[in-house]
């Protein structure tokens, strides 16, 4: 019983750093609340942003420190020049 226990924990150690952690450049949007002034940005799209601001009173804006990760690199393949 204790080996099996082992053995299920080491395969979920091995999932779960099946991916290496990506750092956080934060979100695209910004929930700015009234009344108390406090800020939130901690969304992806606009309305999750909107969904939070919905009710308390607030508005969202894009958020001016976010940058998008970069992009892969172009798999296109350019053609060689052949010797005629």
């Amino acid at each position: 019983m204790r080996f099996l226990l082992i053995i299920v924990g080491a395969f979920a150690a091995i999932v779960s750093i099946e991916k290496p952690a990506e750092a956080d450049n934060g979100r695209q949007w910004c929930a700015y609340y009234v009344g108390n002034e406090a800020t939130n940005c901690g969304w992806d799209t606009f309305e999750q942003c909107l969904a939070t601001v919905r009710g308390i009173g607030g508005f969202c804006q894009l958020n001016t420190m976010y940058q998008p990760p970069p992009r892969p690199p172009s798999l296109t393949r350019h053609p060689r020049h052949r010797p005629h």
